[in-house]
């Protein structure tokens, strides 16, 4: 077990206090068993919860919360402290609320809880009276997002269409690899990532994966995927199901040259697999803001240098306030521009985020890069392979390139890597491993063969 999955069963889960209150079942006196916390909600329903921060100042707290140990493990250790825990608990019965859970976010100083606003109550009327409140630091809804893939069904090495399909230069390019899908990896290929990796591989560069879980186990992506934490729940089984986050980390970071399937846009990255959302019976992949404060706090607090987040929602106070915080240390975070092609959601309307969208859709006019994002070929759960669309996609290859630019530059942030792949693009906005390689490093020639 590495440190970070020592810490995750340890100090972390710790701190995600279930503060349920049972309600006496008719004629025994006996508490009713409360139904379970998904995300934070009862049974994941969040229609009457509401996320409630106080200051939470960090003086004198010995124990640990909000980041990890492994990696983590040289940073000063955070908990909630008395004041806040009894800030929280007035709040909750001033105004008449249930708490559920609770956590700390060291990055912003805060105490963070959900709580459930009672049966006939309107959420809006107390979140009005909240924000009058002035031992509350912020109140909102518990709101939901959505990764943003196609869902389809997996397919075995088998079921692969013939490499004949792919056109006959990129097929020449392919020659740098052994990998035996490569040639079906028209956007990697169109990115001229083979020929990046002359340069760069994006070596040690952390990238937090912040999604569903990853098939760490997946035989393509070896040692890529180090150090995994789960806000969601205990199932490491269904963790190594996730298809979704599979499909992310694979396009980032699946390893070239071993002969046994394709190839990723930065190998040599350190990916950290954050799951913050869970699958649904219909495909898709869902979050919340409980899950994924504490998912982007843990980022944080490890270091990470580019943040990937394949999904979208509604503007969210929380979220914004941390990804603020990551923006303002230097880090890169990518974001997936929805369908309809608008940024007024979460994560794309902080400033700072880079957007993304799938360079075969219909262009959104020049407010977000493009990249790949339609019949991709990635890495699947339980060893195999599939195409995967959407701008999760899409997002992933530009997460990918943000890694090997920081390999030689680290002390590149998102505005600038975004303004470099502008510059560097071959057509509109779509992006160049590549070219923007060259155009940042005068040592590489990665368009000339070696």
């Amino acid at each position: 077990m590495t440190g970070f999955r020592a810490w995750l069963h340890g100090a972390w889960l710790g701190t995600v206090l279930a503060l349920q209150v049972g309600c006496a079942a008719p004629g025994t006196g006996e508490p009713a068993a409360a139904p379970p916390l998904v995300g934070g909600a009862p049974a994941g329903d969040g229609s009457q919860v509401i996320v409630v921060a106080v200051q939470n100042p960090m003086e004198a707290l010995p124990t640990s919360a909000g980041s990890t140990p492994g990696l983590y493990s040289r940073k000063p250790q955070y908990a909630t402290g008395v004041r806040a825990e009894q800030l929280m608990a007035e709040v909750a019965q001033a105004h008449r609320l249930q708490p559920l859970a609770a956590w700390p976010i060291r990055v912003l100083g805060l105490h963070c809880a959900t709580l459930r606003v009672p049966d006939g109550v309107s959420r809006e009327a107390v979140l009005a009276a909240l924000a009058q409140d002035p031992r509350v630091a912020l109140a909102q809804p518990l709101q939901q997002f959505e990764t943003l893939a196609q869902a389809s069904s997996p397919a075995s090495p088998a079921d692969l269409p013939a490499a004949s399909a792919t056109p006959r230069q990129m097929l020449a390019t392919a020659n740098a690899y052994n990998d035996p899908y490569l040639p079906l990896q028209r956007g990697v290929l169109a990115l001229g990532v083979p020929q990046a990796h002359r340069c760069a591989r994006g070596d040690g560069v952390r990238v937090a994966v912040i999604d569903t879980g990853v098939d760490t186990a997946h035989q393509d992506l070896g040692s890529a995927v180090p150090d995994t934490a789960n806000f969601v729940d205990h199932d490491s089984t269904q963790f190594r199901r996730d298809r979704h986050g599979t499909e992310v980390a694979g396009l980032i970071a699946a390893q070239p040259g071993n002969g046994i399937g394709i190839v990723g846009i930065a190998p040599g990255a350190r990916l950290t697999a954050l799951k913050a959302c869970w699958e649904l019976p219909d495909g898709r992949a869902t979050c919340n803001s409980f899950t994924l404060s504490q998912a982007l706090a843990a980022a944080l607090d490890g270091g990470a240098q580019v943040i990937n987040l394949s999904l979208g929602g509604p503007p969210d106070g929380l979220l914004a306030r941390l990804l603020r915080q990551a923006i303002a240390r230097g880090v890169v975070v990518v974001g997936a521009l929805p369908p309809a092609g608008s940024r007024e959601g979460f994560p794309l309307n902080v400033h700072g985020v880079i957007a993304v969208q799938d360079a075969t859709a219909d262009p959104f006019g020049t407010a977000a890069l493009a990249a790949p994002g339609r019949e991709v070929l990635t890495l699947t759960p339980g060893g195999r392979y599939d195409f995967a669309s959407g701008t999760s996609m899409a997002a992933s290859h530009v997460s990918g390139i943000a890694a090997l630019l920081l390999q030689h530059q680290p002390q590149l942030d998102g505005p600038r890597i975004e303004k470099l792949l502008r510059e560097q693009a071959p057509s509109a906005t779509e992006v160049n491993a590549c070219r923007v390689l060259e155009a940042q490093s005068p040592s590489c020639h990665c368009s000339t063969a070696r």
